[in-house]
């Protein structure tokens, strides 16, 4: 079995849901995650607060520094992620599919360094 990570890739131009969509979202997340609890391909997985909520710390240099926010530039962002253990790319792109689905964005789909694990 190999680990991959599912990413929810956000864009901050995206307008944020209504309460209501909100919720059918959460609701529908949840029985996604039901799923592949119950398929036995469960890691773990989690929701990120905004983007805007982010601290960045760089101790690559003499001193330490934090800053207030995101240190990419980028438009896009990491919204939440499932990690999930699965024979092979294929089924981690079919869990991909219903993960995308289920959230309503879309979902990145790498493997884990194998010398890391």
């Amino acid at each position: 079995m190999t680990q991959y990570m599912l990413s929810v890739v956000g864009n901050v131009d995206d307008a944020v849901p209504a309460d209501d969509v909100m919720q059918e979202m959460f609701a529908t997340v949840g029985r996604f995650n039901d799923k592949v609890q119950e398929a036995g391909k469960w890691v773990f997985a989690g929701g990120l607060e905004p983007i805007t909520t982010a601290t960045t710390v760089d101790a690559t240099g003499d001193t330490p520094t934090v800053t207030d926010g995101p240190f990419s530039e980028s438009k896009e962002f990491l919204g939440g992620f499932w990690i999930i253990d699965v024979a092979d790319l294929d089924e981690a792109l079919q869990w991909a599919k219903e993960g995308s689905a289920a959230c309503g964005a879309a979902v990145e789909v790498r493997p884990f360094d194998s010398a890391s694990q």
